[in-house]
């Protein structure tokens, strides 16, 4: 019998050993072990919340987006209305991030400077959900230090809001009720959503990947997929609803499937794909590690799949990578980009990467640099390295200096800069096809498109071309932003 392996012995592991353990985390198929449900709020909880408001403040990924969206469907199911003004909500919800510890100092803060609003309004209810929820320590700080939230619950129970909404309501203490797993999947929750043009569709929850720096494994759970039947049912719901654009989400996308067992992550994207009316398809969060030649097939051969791939590496060097349990080497990461090109030669890549992870040396850091380099990421996230309590790299000694990161974070933030701004430049006087989004964030008088590739475009236009498709002449670019003009717009004014 092989050894049982905690997931806080990691680092101590070798590269071999990790890649085993990393295998055997693989979950075991079985058909009976997911449930899938269909939500339905109960008669007595519509319209319990007539005339009031709520505000949700949303920290972190794409997955917490979404999830804000089903919340605020569900409150708005019970009777609140939207508000984002904190003094005229009678309920607000922080869905928080637990990746990084500024995050948390973050909420924290914000909690405290509510605490007056609080005594203005004893009726007012302030809960904490999301993954920083589902940490123990996150819970006992609650309990004794701001016992003025209400409510707390985790990722696991989120369709549980509105019965935990209305304990809140008849309750002097604090609901607290988190739940550290779920074998369900709650379909056909409602949903608020943001946009009208973009859309996000969760496709699994949870990871069991266990990278010994990243606390999502403990605050999501583990790997479950949806039905791949109840995934195209929802995109077709949203292409009748006159959305445009979906982007599949998932801990791990390439994972999708795995604990069904008749269909994976490439059958998945190539059904979203084909659904009639659907012009873009999207994916994020995809682990190198298991980023088969079947999929990219997939990516290459679906029409509607983007050329933007997601590709986290975290790190360049192998030292690091091993420390980290990411499950791949530098090498394979290497010749996956290169099987990918071949595959899709006009593929944009972007990435994450952390910097100062603990016994990093400045060898290994030259290594992320060269790597860089050499795969010419259109962008990069870039983080210092954060020490997330309970996962196995926070137990590592880290013997590099604070300033020592920030330099390396420099270096590499210029090194990425420089790449970004070089392939900007390739984009001018080039034609491409721009889905418009919306007004732009900056510059209510402009508008703002993307690119398959994933690039931001300006246009100047009616409001009317929001929603639309069509190409633009990119005329101007920075480093991360193109401005162009609609080729039939040039045309008309030239005449």
């Amino acid at each position: 019998m092989e050894k049982e392996i905690h997931p806080k012995n990691l680092v101590t592991l070798s590269e071999d050993e990790l890649r085993t353990w990393s295998q055997a985390r693989r979950p075991k198929i079985d058909a009976n072990d997911l449930v899938n449900e269909k939500y339905q709020l109960a008669e007595e909880l519509r319209h319990t919340a007539d005339g009031k408001k709520f505000k949700i403040i949303t920290y972190g990924c794409q997955m917490n987006e979404h999830d804000t969206e089903t919340m605020a469907g569900l409150l708005m199911a019970m009777g609140y209305e939207e508000t984002f003004v904190d003094t005229e909500a009678d309920l607000i919800l922080f869905n928080t991030c637990a990746v990084r510890e500024n995050a948390e100092n973050k909420v924290f803060g914000e909690i405290g400077r509510l605490k007056p609003l609080k005594h203005q309004n004893p009726e007012l209810l302030l809960g904490l959900c999301g993954c920083m929820a589902q940490e123990k320590v996150v819970q006992e700080k609650v309990l004794k230090t701001y016992p003025w939230i209400d409510l707390v619950f985790g990722t696991h129970n989120i369709h549980r809001l509105p019965e935990l909404v209305m304990q809140a309501i008849h309750s002097q203490d604090t609901i607290l009720e988190v739940w550290d797993k779920s074998d369900a999947i709650y379909e056909h929750m409602p949903k608020s959503r943001k946009e009208g043009v973009r859309a996000w569709v969760n496709i699994q929850y949870g990871c069991n990947k266990f990278c010994t720096y990243c606390i999502v494994p403990y605050t999501r759970g583990r790997e479950r997929s949806r039905t791949l039947e109840s995934i195209v049912d929802e995109v077709k719901g949203l292409v009748e609803e006159g959305f445009q654009e979906v982007t599949v989400l998932g801990q791990n996308v390439n994972d999708y499937g795995i604990d069904i067992g008749s269909v994976d992550f490439a059958d998945l994207l190539r059904a979203v794909g084909h659904v009639e009316g659907i012009k873009r398809v999207r994916f994020t969060t995809s682990n190198p590690w298991n980023f088969t030649d079947r999929l990219i097939a997939a990516i290459a051969e679906t029409e509607t799949v983007c050329e933007h791939i997601h590709l986290p590496v975290q790190s360049g060097s192998n030292h690091v990578l091993a420390k980290m349990n990411r499950g791949y080497t530098r090498e394979f990461y290497l010749q996956l980009v290169n099987r990918i090109r071949r595959a899709i030669p006009n593929v944009a890549l972007t990435t994450d990467i952390i910097v100062g992870f603990p016994e990093e040396t400045e060898e290994d850091f030259l290594a992320t640099l060269s790597l860089v380099r050499e795969v010419e990421y259109e962008s990069a996230y870039t983080f210092i390295y954060s020490p997330r309590a309970g996962t196995p790299a926070a137990r590592l000694e880290d013997p590099v200096e604070m300033a020592v990161k920030k330099d390396r974070l420099q270096r590499l933030a210029d090194v990425q800069n420089q790449i970004s701004r070089r392939i900007s430049d390739r984009y001018l006087h080039r034609t491409l096809d721009v889905l418009i989004e919306g007004v732009s964030k900056t510059n209510e008088n402009i508008l703002s498109g993307r690119t398959r590739s994933n690039k931001i475009v300006l246009v100047d236009g009616p409001r009317s071309w929001i929603g639309q498709e069509f190409p633009v002449e990119i005329t101007n670019g920075n480093t991360f932003t193109l401005w162009g003009q609609r080729v039939e717009e040039k045309s008309r004014l030239a005449e």
